[in-house]
């Protein structure tokens, strides 16, 4: 929350003329279009009556707007000079990836309590909502016009905003490890570890 506010504060002072301008099929709009379904995604975890409902309508969301995902990739010069621009969307897109694949393994997993997969899904909720109001900074402040804004200031903005998406995209890995960790310890002493294994995948396709 912290870098979110930093940020704002710096879009403040050296709000102005961006010479950079989005291109090439309208990567704004895919941006705010990611920006909103990550939003939503948020608001349904946080206020569903209960975790499998709020989840099921929250996959429903991505998978609505995973057509802005599959449009992101397909663009190459999403801003003029400004390729980390492109980069932090998608690093937003992909921690609400990285929720819906893992949530999904949690709620079929045992070692979890129904109280415990509100509150993890509540710390993705939460980590997912300050990620996308980075992206929404620096959507505004590349899209600014009026007072000039130099390349390198520019490009300071853009810069810090990768560095806080790309902290929240390792951040969602870290919190998704720590809570599969503690379904395999459970699992462990049960002697069920395999069960684990097979839910969430190889060691070399698991995050933890």
């Amino acid at each position: 929350m912290k870098k979110t506010i930093l940020l704002m504060a710096v879009c403040l002072c050296f709000i102005g003329k961006a010479s950079a301008q989005w291109v090439v099929s309208d990567p704004g709009n895919l941006a705010q279009g990611i920006i909103n379904t990550t939003k939503q995604i948020v608001q349904t975890s946080t206020t569903a009556k209960n975790t499998l409902d709020g989840f099921m309508e929250a996959q429903k969301i991505f998978q609505q707007g995973k057509k802005y995902y599959d449009a992101l990739k397909a663009v190459h010069d999403v801003v003029k000079g400004g390729v980390k621009v492109g980069k932090s969307i998608e690093l937003v897109a992909e921690i609400s990836e990285i929720y819906v694949r893992n949530f999904q393994n949690m709620l079929a997993d045992p070692n979890f309590t129904p109280d415990e997969l509100s509150a993890i899904s509540f710390g993705y909720a939460k980590l997912m909502s300050e990620s996308s109001d980075v992206l929404q900074d620096l959507k505004n402040v590349v899209n600014i016009t009026g007072m000039s804004l130099t390349d390198a200031e520019r490009l300071a903005i853009i810069d810090n905003a990768y560095r806080s998406l790309l902290n929240y995209r390792n951040l969602v890995n870290y919190y998704t490890r720590k809570n599969i960790s503690v379904s395999y310890l459970r699992a462990k002493k049960k002697n069920d570890t395999d069960r684990v294994l097979a839910l969430y995948g190889s060691a070399d396709e698991r995050y933890w």
